[in-house]
């Protein structure tokens, strides 16, 4: 169920609940008729004072009740629970695995295979990272997409993973340019005009796309490689790019953002004898100088796929970022707290002003 629309959509957990509302419109014509009931009864009385106080109609005599009438109706309204889209300070660290599905990924030279490998080494690491960072999954392989975005749930994630299906070409560069356009929406990072040049990407977009409102790439100072503490990438690969952005092209572009990037090889330089003696043998070798560059040059570290538990220190290192978010929040203890306050408040203007709660 969902109210007003037009702000911020409202749910409720409870929606039942919601029809002790048609309580409320009782309540006002229950006061009513008690003052009417208590005008009556005080003509029985031969104090004028006493007529007096009836008969007042000053404005302070229904400041109370209508105080307390209010904190009923949002009593009422938490009792349906309603959650709402609202923004929060959040202290966000995020994680980002670049995984390559190339299929140089199936040579065993890493039992059972590298693509295996590299399933396990990342469930693993779900299984270690803390449950408040989260965590996204970019695959690549002839080009690069985002398989599941940036969430803390991690089934979600071991289900892209499991997902996974091999294809053809390894463009490192590619992973890493979507992982900064994740990390950094409004730098206006775009990939097809990098891959393309400007003149051909604006060709070959579709309608769609270019009616879609897109940030201009942004004009960034440069900051010393690694200091961008709040989010890290991962990057699991056997190093041997064949299409797309350069790599080293790529990492300087993290580097240049503060953004560490951990890489875990996969293979082994003589990977290609493991093979089953596949063509262009070169690609299938595990390009380990170029992957410890990209770790270098980021300020991250490089491990071999036999060492990956030592990942744990990309998230002991992370920091956050406070930023305001939209989130699904739970406004029950809200507002019984405000309806509290209000209930407090009319009784104690009642005392006040009268001597007693009316």
């Amino acid at each position: 169920m969902r109210v007003w629309r037009a702000v911020e959509p409202m749910h409720f957990l409870w929606p039942h609940n919601l029809w002790w509302m048609l309580l409320l419109p009782l309540l006002p014509a229950l006061y009513l008729w008690l003052l009417r009931r208590r005008g009556k009864a005080a003509h029985l009385y031969a104090s004028l004072r006493v007529v007096r106080e009836a008969a007042g109609r000053t404005w302070r005599r229904h400041v109370p009740p209508a105080l307390i009438f209010m904190s009923l109706a949002l009593l009422l309204l938490a009792l349906a629970r309603p959650t709402a889209a609202v923004p929060l300070p959040w202290a966000k660290s995020t994680i980002l695995l670049a995984m390559d599905i190339s299929r140089s990924m199936r040579v065993a030279d890493v039992q059972p295979s590298r693509m295996v490998a590299a399933q396990e080494a990342a469930k693993a690491f779900l299984a270690e990272v803390p449950k408040h960072i989260e965590v996204g999954l970019v695959t690549f392989a002839g080009s690069a997409q985002v398989a599941q975005r940036t969430t803390i749930d991690r089934p979600a994630l071991v289900g892209a993973i499991d997902a996974i299906q091999m294809q053809y070409g390894t463009a490192i560069g590619n992973a890493i340019v979507v992982c900064l356009a994740e990390l950094f929406p409004d730098h206006g990072i775009d990939l097809g005009e990098m891959t393309f040049g400007t003149s051909l990407h604006e060709a070959t977009r579709s309608l769609d796309e270019k009616k879609a409102d897109k940030p201009a790439p942004k004009e960034i100072t440069p900051v010393p490689p690694g200091s961008y503490e709040s989010a890290a990438i991962i990057l699991l690969s056997d190093g041997r790019r064949t299409t797309g952005v350069d790599t080293l092209e790529a990492a300087k572009m993290a580097a240049d953002r503060g953004v560490r990037i951990y890489v875990v090889g996969l293979g082994t330089p003589d990977g290609h004898l493991a093979s089953g003696g596949e063509g262009m043998s070169i690609y299938l070798q595990l390009d380990e100088p170029t992957l410890k560059h990209l770790a270098q040059m980021t300020g991250g570290e490089y491990h071999h796929a036999g060492t990956a538990e030592k990942l744990r220190s990309v998230y002991q290192q992370l920091g956050s970022k406070l930023q305001v978010s939209k989130r699904d929040t739970e406004l029950t203890a809200l507002l019984a707290g405000a309806a509290a306050v209000l209930l407090l408040a009319g009784a104690g203007l009642s005392v006040l002003w009268f001597g007693r709660v009316t």
